[in-house]
């Protein structure tokens, strides 16, 4: 029973981890329709500019996270233009050209990474590291301290989406961008402030992440991977179904390691991720596009 209720812990603890990124990626391709591949490598370098930046100044990375969400929301901002110039027009198929654009993103900043830092693992240091907290089964610090960003901040990125006005031009954006654009929305802006928080808040994710777990260069497919897979099962573009669907996923993955094994975790989601497409197409909430 302990051994059940340690891997229950460690499942949403996991998921938690996993919301900030998703949810992000989520309003990316609700209001650019752009399904961001290289969301994994925004991961990564947020977890390399956190390891730089305690190896400079010796700081704790968690210390500066509002540091770490403005630099990577400013990158986000100045590039999504260039994304928008990609998608738009009269191309055909703005999807599969965002995607296409996205995932060759990802490969020169994954070669990037690989050229300039190499192919050793790295981790970094936190306050939380190695600390527990024992409630009848062992919480880690850190992780729980991952899950409580994760959930907390996008509680607060939707009580922004549907409690400000600039929440409501997102979300008309969102639904109709033509529509949207005749009542007065600047649409362009508005794009560009969606995926420069969503570089922003998956940058953060990525110290926390790389706090967890090692960093090295080609870290950033498996987020990609998961973030798509809790995506698709809360419905594309419907971001409150991330919550519950990132804790799911979590719960997946850890039962499935304690109970079947580490090799059968990708065979597992993968199964969940199809069955999804076949008998949900539009997300297990019937919210998504």
């Amino acid at each position: 029973m302990e051994l059940f209720l340690q891997t229950l812990l460690d499942g949403v603890l996991i998921g938690g981890t996993l919301v900030v990124i998703a949810a992000g990626f989520s309003l990316c391709f609700g209001v650019m329709d752009v399904i961001d591949f290289a969301v994994g490598e925004w991961v990564m370098l947020g977890a390399y500019t956190a390891f730089w930046f305690q190896e400079f100044t010796g700081a704790d990375p968690l210390a500066a996270l509002p540091l770490f969400f403005a630099l990577f929301f400013a990158g986000g901002y100045l590039l999504q233009p260039l994304i928008q110039r990609v998608t738009a027009g009269k191309r055909p198929h703005p999807v599969l050209m965002g995607l296409l654009f996205t995932f060759g993103l990802a490969t020169v900043a994954k070669g990037s990474a690989l050229y300039f830092w190499g192919f050793n693992f790295r981790s970094i240091r936190t306050w939380l590291s190695g600390t527990n907290i024992q409630i009848g089964v062992t919480v880690p610090s850190l992780r729980f301290a991952g899950f409580l960003f994760g959930v907390l901040t996008t509680l607060a990125f939707l009580a922004f989406l549907y409690r400000t006005k600039t929440g409501r031009a997102i979300r008309a954006t969102a639904q109709d961008r033509v529509t949207a654009s005749l009542l007065g929305v600047d649409v362009r802006r508005i794009s560009a402030l969606v995926y420069g928080v969503y570089a922003g808040l998956t940058g953060m994710a990525g110290v926390l992440i790389g706090a967890l777990f090692s960093i090295h260069a080609g870290m950033g497919f498996r987020y990609t991977t998961l973030a798509f897979f809790v995506v698709v099962l809360a419905g594309m573009g419907f971001v409150p179904g991330v919550v519950p669907a990132a804790l799911f996923m979590g719960l997946l993955q850890s039962l499935t390691a304690v109970y079947l094994g580490g090799r059968y975790v990708a065979l597992v989601l993968f199964g969940v991720f199809y069955l999804t497409l076949v008998v949900a197409p539009k997300g297990l909430f019937g919210r998504g596009s």
